[in-house]
């Protein structure tokens, strides 16, 4: 039984050990946006006071700075628990699979969500990083579906298993959820999926024996069929077999000459031996 190789050689040690790095630098990326967002909360409460003039206030022109800062604050300490899972594993694997993607789809997220919600959202107070984390959901899951390469894939599979749920929030269900911030942030991921899923390069394919064997079989078949192409040597005769057109059908490759005896020449001069290949003429 033959064993799957990797065409990059992804099981190296060099390998695995940028692959745990590109796990923690991601990891580090999201850890520092939720420290952030929870440093603000832990702020509100210190100074025992509300940031809610931060919120996104749709309609209202004071509303619009809270395009920028609605969602790094929150409501209540359950607001904020309820994100905080979604936020740092959705970012993780953001700037682990497609970093270079993600680095543009997240400020595209965050802008475009909010101004959606000040422009169509209901007249109230919207604030939290569920936007953000619903644009994150759909911009994983699509990916997978545009990108097909392994990595992706099983993201995709993973956002879908743990957050699909979150498809469902993006209609109105409860009065005091901001359903709209959870659909303009699903919209926006769709959008920077959509415009930026080529931007990382795809991971070196997996390579079976299998397919090496085919590759090779389609190789020789186009040598020989391609009439522009000479044939390979081990389809070219052989010389000393003479060419095929030649030969008669009883395969014989010419006449043997019998050389006339010289004069003066001895009888045990005259080779009897059998006639070799080089006496015969073609």
């Amino acid at each position: 039984m033959d064993i799957p190789q990797l065409a990059d050689d992804a099981l190296s040690p060099a390998n695995v050990r940028r692959d745990r790095q590109a796990w923690a630098r991601a990891f580090k990326l999201a850890a520092i946006a939720l420290l952030a967002v929870w440093a603000i909360f832990g702020y509100e409460r210190f100074l025992d006071t509300r940031f809610t003039a931060l919120a996104l206030r749709p309609g209202e022109p004071w509303g619009l700075i809270g395009i920028l800062t609605a969602p790094l604050i929150h409501a209540d300490l359950g607001h904020i628990v309820a994100n905080s899972p979604a936020l740092i594993a959705l970012m993780t694997l953001a700037f682990y699979s497609v970093p270079k993607a993600a680095k543009r789809a997240l400020p595209v997220i965050w802008i475009l969500s909010g101004i959606g919600v000040w422009l169509f959202a209901r007249p109230s107070a919207h604030l939290g990083a569920s936007g953000i984390t619903h644009g994150l959901m759909a911009f994983l899951f699509l990916l997978g579906i545009l990108r097909r390469d392994r990595i992706a894939v099983a993201v995709s599979l993973a956002v879908f298993f743990l957050y699909g749920g979150m498809l469902l929030s993006t209609l109105p269900r409860e009065q005091h959820i901001s359903f709209e911030y959870h659909f303009f942030g699903a919209a926006a991921g769709v959008l920077a999926a959509l415009a930026w899923w080529r931007l990382d390069p795809k991971p070196a394919k997996r390579v079976y024996s299998y397919e090496l064997e085919e590759a090779e079989d389609a190789e020789l078949e186009r040598w020989i069929d391609d009439p522009l192409e000479p044939p390979s040597a081990e389809h070219v005769p052989a010389l000393w077999d003479g060419p095929r057109s030649a030969r008669s059908e009883d395969d014989r490759r010419g006449v043997v000459i019998q050389f006339p005896r010289q004069p003066g020449q001895r009888d045990d001069e005259m080779d009897d031996s059998p006639p070799g290949p080089d006496q015969r003429l073609h």
